[in-house]
């Protein structure tokens, strides 16, 4: 069942967005809605355990840091 309050919040930011943003807040709703998201269980991705140089990861660890630890607040 869908809160009126929250569909009507959704409706007013939806006609803030450009088309492209629309497709991305339709595509992210039909993400939530799947009963089995589509994914790799953990245990498979455990033959790759320690396959990351500690210089690489050093190196990727330094660019998240970077990049995602700055907000533009004016990116939308």
């Amino acid at each position: 069942m869908i809160n009126p309050l929250i569909e009507k919040e959704i409706f007013t930011q939806l006609n803030k967005l450009s088309d492209e943003q629309q497709q991305q807040v339709l595509d992210f709703a039909r993400f939530l809605a799947m009963k089995n998201p589509v994914g790799v269980p953990g245990k498979e991705l455990l033959q790759f355990a320690g396959t990351i140089s500690h210089e690489d990861a050093k190196i990727m660890l330094e660019a998240i840091e970077e990049g995602c630890g700055q907000v533009d607040l004016n990116e939308w």
